[in-house]
């Protein structure tokens, strides 16, 4: 079957080349009058110009008496001035000034005698608190000019200025077609084969971040007519176009044939990872851009090649993505092919900020949830070494990272609920977490790259927890140990344990699914794998790896695994049979450097909480005593 395969084209070229193209043809934003009240946050298409004078009369700035100055003059504490009932008149802030006044004297500075006569004290100078005629703004004097960023300040002069309406920057529509056979709009239970469509949900959510307004059209099945009727639709309505996948090179891709059949199609293949596939084209003038259908790809061609149209229509420059020197905690390596986009954690460990790569997956989301920069890739490189400094795109205030807890280490879902109590206790506070398994955790203390890390290390020849781990790969200290929890371990099995499965030595009946090495719970079942006397060739699924417990759950739960080791809260949280094999120690290790921290004493006072032990007694599978 013959397929169309893609360009591979450099993405500032073809950015650069696209932008260009879209302007010679006419590609320019639309304009709208709106209620000044209403504008703040837009951009003036035009000038604005006050159509009266503000203040529009002469006003008092004070409550007091309006005067001639003439009147005052020689006042003073030893020789007050009298005047008398006509020489003066009640005044409050803002009142009209008579034309025969040019002063007023404040109430403060006025003393009532009888007959309606006053006395003063000082002498006053002509027009001395009163406000002019135009004082702030002038008829014809321009307020803001074209193109600027509507503030609030800027709207309250427009209506001093007599300017009741303002004509802006229309707001781009961009209209987003979601595609696929297996796409379902999101209900709570989708069915086998079912895929939840949420693309649509993120990328209009940016696009009104940036300004503009989100058309979601209806999900377009697998077929080339219905969606060369769709496309059709949405040029003829919107000012930019998305088609959500469809832009690779499958059978059922058919993005780029009906751009090419309606309009033109520039480039179809993009050197960046993730984001290859995507589709930059044109029908009529509007740009339609094709993404690919993984969730991070198209979050990428959002950022560079979406947010850029519509920074075109808002005649705006690029403006730089906010960036941070880091050392890498971890080696990348990177094609030589792609500009790569790498998602990292940021942490600001001791006296240097550290980046910790993520998964790399195209359709891991929580990749970009959890991110708090992007490490770029250029095209050409082989990627960069551990401990080098590199420089990362900020995600996040910078504030903020710098005051986030950086929790590494072996996974639990008490951590995700300790989380939440700080963040409850502290909207202001943030904790960022991995898991990386427990010797993750020490390999990241070592290097500087977290506060503290959860860690359940068995040691094989005495049974016990942790300790001679510390001694072994922290012979000089550095380090604090912090008693945890009993967490309990234990078989994880199909609900109704169908394989009758009884004990460790049974995993062999079944498919199992093991944890990644490195962590405690890997360490535990190759220890039980030797004390039983067991050949690992022999279990279906050894090299089977996942990082989580509840990952483990899953599957199982899904039907593509038998049996997995875990913990408890796990199993109960995916309703499956335990069987229990030990209680373990989870502790925390903590850089002693971070040891006394504001974020630290926080994490360490909700571990010790009446509070969270009973919430770890809900969840179940803890020993807290």
């Amino acid at each position: 079957m013959r397929h169309n395969y893609l360009d591979n084209t450099p993405m500032e070229k073809a950015k650069e080349e696209y932008l260009s193209f879209l302007s010679d043809n006419s590609f320019t934003h639309k304009t709208e009058k709106i209620p000044s009240c209403e504008s703040a946050g837009r951009i003036l298409s035009e000038a604005v110009y006050a159509a009266i004078c503000s203040p529009h009369y002469n006003a008092s700035a004070m409550d007091g008496i309006a005067v001639k100055a003439k009147d005052t003059y020689g006042a003073s504490e030893s020789c007050p001035v009298v005047l008398s009932a006509g020489q003066y008149a009640v005044v409050d802030t803002g009142d009209p000034i008579p034309e025969e006044f040019d002063s007023v004297i404040m109430v403060e500075d006025v003393t009532e005698l009888d007959s309606g006569r006053v006395s003063i004290l000082s002498a006053y100078h002509p027009w001395q608190n009163i406000r002019q005629v135009g004082e702030d703004i002038c008829m014809g004097d321009m307020i803001a000019p074209s193109f600027t960023v509507i503030t609030p300040s800027l709207c309250g002069a427009f209506l001093a200025g007599g300017v009741l309406e303002v004509e802006v920057i229309k707001k781009p529509v961009v209209g987003i077609i979601p595609t696929g056979d297996e796409i379902v709009s999101p209900k709570a239970n989708p069915e086998k084969g079912e895929i939840i469509e949420f693309n649509s949900a993120v990328f209009s959510s940016m696009l009104n971040q940036w300004g503009a307004e989100a058309e979601i059209y209806d999900i377009i099945k697998d077929k080339k007519e219905l969606l060369k009727s769709a496309v059709e639709r949405g040029v003829a309505e919107c000012d930019i176009l998305l088609v959500l996948a469809g832009s690779s090179a499958g059978r059922d891709d058919y993005t780029s044939t009906v751009i090419s059949s309606l309009g033109q199609v520039l480039f179809h293949g993009i050197a960046v990872k993730p984001g290859k596939p995507a589709v930059l084209g044109a029908v009529g003038g509007v740009p339609v851009v094709g993404l690919p259908g993984y969730p991070v790809s198209a979050i990428v061609i959002m950022d560079e090649i979406v947010k850029k149209l519509v920074d075109m229509w808002y005649a705006v420059k690029e403006e730089k993505h906010a960036s941070v020197k880091a050392v890498l905690g971890k080696r990348v390596v990177s094609s030589l092919k792609y500009q790569e986009y790498i998602r990292v954690t940021l942490g600001n460990v001791g006296d240097r900020l550290a980046a910790v790569p993520l998964s790399r997956g195209a359709g891991v989301i929580t990749s970009f949830t959890k991110a708090d920069g992007i490490l770029v890739v250029p095209q050409n490189s082989e990627g960069f070494e551990a401990g080098q400094e590199i420089e990362i795109r900020l995600l996040k205030p910078l504030s903020q990272i710098k005051a986030s807890l950086i929790v590494t280490g072996s996974h639990d879902p008490l951590i995700d609920e300790l989380s939440d109590m700080l963040k409850k206790q502290d909207a202001s506070f943030s904790v960022t977490s991995s898991h990386v398994g427990s010797m993750g955790a020490i390999t990241a203390l070592k290097n500087g790259q977290a506060h503290l890390g959860c860690i359940h290390l068995l040691d094989t020849e005495t049974g016990k927890y942790n300790e001679s781990y510390i001694k072994k790969y922290f012979p000089d200290g550095g380090v604090k140990l912090v008693k945890g929890v009993g967490r309990v371990q234990g078989l994880m099995v199909r609900k109704g344990n169908p394989l009758g499965i009884k004990n460790f030595a049974d995993i062999v009946k079944g498919r199992y699914v093991n944890r990644q090495v490195g962590s405690g719970t890997r360490i535990l079942y190759d220890y039980l794998i030797n004390k039983n006397g067991m050949n690992k060739a022999d279990i279906d699924g050894y090299r089977n790896e996942e990082f989580t417990h509840t990952a483990v759950a899953a599957l199982i739960a899904a039907g593509n695994a038998d049996c997995g080791l875990g913990i408890y809260s796990a199993a109960k949280m995916y309703d499956l049979d335990f069987i229990e094999i030990c209680t373990e120690e989870y502790d925390v290790l903590i850089d002693e450097k971070a040891y006394g921290t504001p974020q630290v004493e926080r994490f360490l006072d909700i571990l010790k909480s009446e509070k969270f032990k009973d919430r770890l007694l809900q969840m179940g599978g803890y020993r807290v005593d």
